[in-house]
C-alpha cells in the first residue's frame, strides 16, 4: 500500500468548511480514481491531514496532477488554508 499524506494548516474556524469539501471528493476520488484505496480525514489541534491509500507509487504521483485534484479539490479547499498544503508520498514496508 502507498500513502500520500497531505498536510492543511486550516484554522479552527474553517475547519468544518474544509472536511466538507473533503467529504464532497470522498467518494468520486474512491469510484473514479486510477488504484484509488482508502481516503481518511485526520483532525489534530494544529491541523487537518488527508491519508490517500493507493495501489503504487504512481497512482499516488498521477493523482496530484489530476484534473480533480487541481482544479476541483485545491480550488475549494483554497480560501481555507493558511500556509501551502504539505505533500508526501509514502510506501509501507
Amino acid at each position: 500500500m502507498v500513502y500520500l499524506q497531505i498536510t492543511l494548516d486550516v484554522g479552527a474556524a474553517d475547519r468544518a468548511a474544509a472536511a466538507g469539501v473533503y467529504q464532497r471528493y470522498k467518494q468520486p476520488f474512491l469510484e473514479t480514481v486510477a488504484g484509488a484505496k482508502s481516503k481518511d480525514l485526520l483532525v489534530r489541534e494544529e491541523d487537518v491531514q488527508v491519508l490517500h491509500g493507493f495501489a503504487t507509487v504512481e497512482d499516488a504521483q498521477a493523482y496530484l496532477s489530476s484534473e480533480m485534484f487541481i482544479q476541483h479539490v485545491v480550488t475549494a479547499l483554497q480560501p481555507y488554508l493558511n500556509t501551502a498544503p504539505d505533500v508526501r508520498i509514502y510506501k509501507a514496508a
